[in-house]
C-alpha cells in the first residue's frame, strides 16, 4: 500500500509541477508532511542533501522521501512516479512537436506560468529558510552563515560570479568555518 501512495502521490506531482525541482518543493513538502512521511526539519534537511547532488532538486528529493519512507523499493517507486510524467510528455511533445512549437495557445500557458513557477520558488526559499534553525534560533553562530548569504548574493548579481564558483566557495568556507569550532 505505501508503495502504491508514494507511486501516486510522486506521479501527480510530476505531472501539475511546472519549472523544475525547485518549483515542485512546496508540492512534495505539502505531501510528505500531510501524509505524515517527514516533519519540515527532516524534509529541510532532504532539500539540503538534494540540492548537493547532481540532476534535479525534485527527483532526488523524491528518492530521498522514497528511501525514508519504504527503503530501496520505495526509492525506486517514487522516483518512477516523478520521472514517469515528464517522459510521458516528452514523447507526446515530440510526435507534435512542430503543431506544439507554433501554437499561440502554448505561448500563452507558458508565459501565464512563468510568475507561479517564480512564487512556488519564492515561497519555498521563505518557507524552508524560516524553518531552518540558523534561521530561528539567531545566535552569534549564525552571523557567519548569514554573511554568507549576502556575499553569494552579491556576488551573484553585482559581480556575476559563476554559480559553481559560489557553491565551492561556501563548501570551502563551510569546512573552515566547523574546523574553527571543533
Amino acid at each position: 500500500m505505501i508503495y502504491l501512495k508514494l507511486f501516486w502521490n510522486f506521479f501527480l506531482i510530476g505531472c501539475f509541477s511546472f519549472g523544475g525541482g525547485y518549483a515542485m518543493l512546496p508540492l512534495i513538502h505539502q505531501v510528505v508532511t500531510s501524509q505524515g512521511w517527514m516533519t519540515t526539519d527532516q524534509f529541510t534537511d532532504v532539500i539540503g542533501i538534494s540540492g548537493m547532488l547532481p540532476g534535479s532538486i525534485g527527483v532526488n528529493a523524491a528518492a530521498f522521501v522514497g528511501y525514508e519512507t519504504a527503503g530501496l523499493m520505495g526509492v525506486t517507486v517514487a522516483t518512477l512516479g516523478m520521472v514517469l510524467p515528464s517522459l510521458l510528455i516528452i514523447l507526446v511533445i515530440s510526435r507534435f512537436f512542430q503543431q506544439f512549437r507554433s501554437s499561440h495557445l502554448m505561448t500563452q500557458a507558458f508565459y501565464g506560468l512563468k510568475p507561479v513557477i517564480v512564487g512556488l520558488i519564492v515561497y519555498s526559499a521563505i518557507n524552508f529558510s524560516l524553518s531552518m534553525e540558523a534561521i530561528t534560533n539567531i545566535s552569534w553562530k549564525s552571523v557567519p552563515f548569514i554573511l554568507m548569504i549576502f556575499i553569494a548574493f552579491l556576488l551573484l548579481v553585482s559581480r556575476k560570479v559563476h554559480p559553481m564558483f559560489i557553491i565551492l566557495l561556501s563548501g570551502v568556507c563551510g569546512v573552515i568555518y566547523q574546523g574553527l569550532l571543533s
